[in-house]
């Protein structure tokens, strides 16, 4: 496989679209409104989505109501408008917006319109946002690759015959692609890292409790993070200030203060001890993927950090432990979808065949297997062999990333062993599973970590994983940033951004 050096490829390719920042300052100067900024993004979507489907739905009623308030906004109060005021964004479709149908990409709950709209998606909504619609995502938000949709796959805009990634499919491609800004998703076990990595953009997954959960449509609740996909690292920053803090309809949200993630990125490495796991390099990792990134570590290097090689023993058990507690955790919050409450309801005269011919129904088959997992995991007899000691494994987890961030700042990997690879290449659930393998301790531990682009094999992407210890999430910003500084992997554009520019 060919691998380049950012040098190279600059000298080739164009930069990408405009980041949030860049817009903000367009709307203010009055070079365009947010009328223009979301015909454009539905003009790029009517232009591409048929190749990519990223979407599952578009909203252009709201949209255009929310872009008329952003107009006011800006006109009325200019200073206190926020950066994100009349900008387009994607919400991946596990997220709740009241009256617009939200379906987890399952058929179990195809015309299900909640009465409410969760925390962070309101937040942005308060700061001006202009939502466009909703995204396609691996069912429930169960996968890797974004083939698990019950509605269809999604296409990577790199080459719309590979996976984006998953479970956050949709909305790492309709960033890729161009369409919009940045989006949101949620990362269970690196399903926003993940799709960013192979779809080239930045996926910023925080530590567990800062982003409100509630209006998320639930897969695992000790695991499940907001977090969002943006052009830069300075527009994850910004979304991330918007979307983040306490919320007391979350009995998981953290009551600290948010630290500045804007106001760190510009602080540099120099001086920053990072680690670099010897486990994350091991032989999962693709050569060419390895190679990529030790080139981004070198760059690191030159701008005053100090590499230092650390040991987390219990990766290998990660994995195995995450599938132990995620699919528990699947099978008690997906009982709620028996077909008497909301959603998909299969008819018959017997209680029983109906809440059974419902889910068969309802439910796609990865679904299904984690479910029949996470309840045979549960079960009598089977608790403490199980479940219980995958949570003494994932304490164990938690406690060698704190012994490890004693001595550094923040970790350096790759997020995905692999480039995006072609659909229908993993069939087999285990290969599909490893996928996440990098990615799944940071959820297991409930850290702050961040996906940036830092090369191409072949002409896909490749990405740079930050990790910092808990709260430290203007650390990750802050490593991220300079990194991407350094090299502007980031604005490189796919071919489909390219083709409908």
């Amino acid at each position: 496989m060919a691998v380049i050096s950012w040098s190279e490829r600059s000298r080739t390719v164009s930069s990408t679209g405009k980041t949030i920042r860049e817009l903000a300052r367009e709307l203010r100067a009055g070079a365009t409104t947010p009328r223009v900024l979301l015909d454009e993004a539905m003009a790029h979507i009517n232009a591409v989505d048929s190749r990519v489907h990223a979407y599952l739905s578009l909203t252009r009623e709201l949209a255009e109501r929310q872009a008329d308030a952003a107009q006011r906004m800006l006109e009325e109060h200019p200073d206190d408008a926020s950066p994100l005021c009349g900008i387009p964004v994607a919400l991946k479709d596990v997220l709740c917006v009241e009256d617009v149908e939200t379906t987890a990409a399952s058929r179990i709950l195809k015309g299900f319109r909640p009465p409410y709209t969760g925390t962070a998606v309101q937040r942005l909504f308060d700061a001006g946002a202009v939502c466009v619609g909703k995204t396609n995502c691996d069912e429930f938000a169960m996968g890797s690759s974004n083939e698990n949709s019950a509605f269809g796959p999604v296409g990577n805009p790199w080459d719309v015959e590979r996976v984006p990634g998953g479970s956050s499919g949709g909305s790492a491609a309709t960033v890729a692609a161009g369409s919009v800004p940045y989006a949101l998703g949620s990362d269970t076990g690196g399903s926003i890292r993940q799709p960013a990595s192979l779809s080239g953009v930045v996926g910023f997954k925080p530590t567990y409790g800062r982003v409100s959960r509630y209006g998320l449509i639930a897969f695992a609740s000790s695991l499940d993070q907001i977090g969002p996909l943006t052009r830069s690292v300075e527009d994850a920053a910004l979304v991330y200030a918007t979307i983040g803090g306490h919320d007391p309809r979350d009995s998981t949200s953290d009551p600290r203060a948010l630290d500045d993630p804007v106001g760190a990125l510009g602080e540099g490495v120099a001086g920053l001890r990072l680690g670099v796991p010897r486990e994350y390099f091991g032989s999962g990792i693709d050569p060419a993927v390895r190679a990529s990134v030790e080139e981004a570590l070198r760059v690191l290097e030159g701008l005053g950090a100090t590499l230092q090689e650390v040991s987390l023993p219990t990766t290998d058990a990660g994995l195995s432990t995450y599938y132990i507690i995620a699919p528990a955790e699947c099978s008690s919050n997906l009982a709620r979808y028996d077909g008497v409450r909301f959603g998909l309801r299969v008819d018959d005269p017997s209680l029983t065949e109906m809440y059974m011919r419902t889910r068969d129904q309802g439910f796609g088959a990865e679904v299904k297997r984690r479910v029949m997992l996470g309840t045979y995991a549960l079960s009598s007899g089977y608790y403490d062999a199980y479940y219980r000691k995958a949570q003494k494994v994932r304490t164990v987890i938690a406690e060698e990333f704190t012994r490890v961030f004693q001595d550094v700042d923040a970790l350096v990997c790759p997020t995905s062993p692999s480039v995006a690879f072609t659909m229908g290449e993993r069939e087999d659930p285990l290969s599909m599973y490893m996928c996440d393998v990098v990615t799944l301790p940071v959820n297991l531990a409930g850290l702050p970590g961040i996906s940036v682009p830092c090369g191409f094999i072949d002409g896909l992407p490749v990405g740079l994983q930050v990790i910092a210890p808990r709260f430290e999430d203007a650390r990750v910003f802050r490593v991220a940033h300079a990194y991407e500084q350094a090299t502007g992997w980031h604005t490189v554009r796919s071919p489909l951004a390219e083709l409908a520019a």
